[in-house]
């Protein structure tokens, strides 16, 4: 369903890829759709789960400007090793289509996409806190570009056929970020 999309996905295509019955199918999920949202739930607990592996990478870390750099260096040092040429994001694929979109898949959504938000602008509001002479940054704002940055580098890596734009986009993202907290 990343590499196709929700309507280019057979239920038959996906009994081959899983090696499961029909029958199996159907007990599960009584709907593509239900399985739709199973998908979802999944990989947004997948890609909250990275988000905190992140945070504890960094939860010792005293200061709150290097604590912020260290976050984002993580994603820097990890984005190749997630990332190939052919993947692709479940929040894009659903977005782009609309008939996909429930109240339970733009739940799912939802919840990512804001948890990400609130944990990110948390650590970019307290290192901003540190440098008062800063630019009056949104830290919500820089936060939803962060995400942005990720999806956008998913555009990337699929479209050029490579993992390194992803690592790419990270670093001026960084590099951007510290740019502005270091001055």
């Amino acid at each position: 369903m990343v590499r196709n999309g929700f309507a280019g996905t057979s239920v038959d295509q996906i009994l081959t890829e899983s090696g499961s019955s029909k029958g199996a199918f159907f007990h599960h999920f009584p709907s593509k759709q239900d399985l739709a949202v199973a998908l979802m739930e999944r990989y947004v607990e997948a890609d909250l789960g990275q988000l905190r592996l992140a945070l504890a990478a960094v939860s010792e870390v005293a200061d709150p400007v290097e604590r912020a750099l260290g976050f984002l260096a993580y994603f820097e040092t990890w984005a190749e090793e997630l990332i190939s040429e052919d993947s692709a994001c479940l929040y894009i694929a659903a977005l782009s289509e609309q008939d996909l979109l429930d109240a339970d898949i733009r739940g799912a959504l939802q919840r990512g996409i804001l948890t990400w938000r609130t944990e990110v602008a948390a650590l970019l509001r307290a290192a901003l806190a540190e440098r008062p002479d800063a630019p009056p940054l949104d830290p919500d704002d820089l936060a939803d570009h962060l995400f942005a940055t990720f999806e956008g580098g998913f555009l990337l890596c699929r479209s050029l056929q490579s993992a390194a734009p992803m690592r790419a986009q990270l670093r001026v993202f960084r590099q951007l970020v510290e740019a502005t907290l270091r001055g």
